[in-house]
């Protein structure tokens, strides 16, 4: 099991920052392969924001490139996001996700609440 949880939503004014954390623990924290941020905005699908492997490769959605950042601190277990340039449009609910080396086994954190006012 890996118990996700995540940290440092709230809310902020357009154009103004936010740093997510999401940490990992649990006995199989080992397997874990990519963690990822998720969003879901209400009525919208959830949809990924940006990822990161543990060899430190990272991928984001064109809609946060250039504004949000994804960071690993291997030695505790933690991935940030580094969210600026808000935009209300980034209001949603943030969740933190890891992908394992077993397909199908993932877990996810209880989610995060954004709130981007205009």
């Amino acid at each position: 099991q890996v118990q996700l949880v995540e940290s440092g939503g709230g809310l902020v004014q357009a154009g103004g920052s936010l740093r997510l954390s999401c940490a990992a623990s649990g006995g199989t924290t080992f397997c874990v392969t990519i963690i990822g941020w998720y969003r879901q905005a209400p009525g919208k699908q959830r949809e990924l924001v940006a990822d990161i492997s543990r060899e430190g490769k990272s991928d984001y959605t064109d809609a946060v490139k250039g504004r949000f950042t994804i960071s690993r601190d291997k030695a505790k277990n933690t991935v940030y996001l580094q969210m600026n340039s808000l935009k209300p449009e980034d209001t949603a609910t943030y969740y933190c996700n890891a992908e394992t080396i077993f397909y199908g086994l993932e877990f996810w954190g209880k989610g995060n609440l954004v709130t981007v006012s205009s």
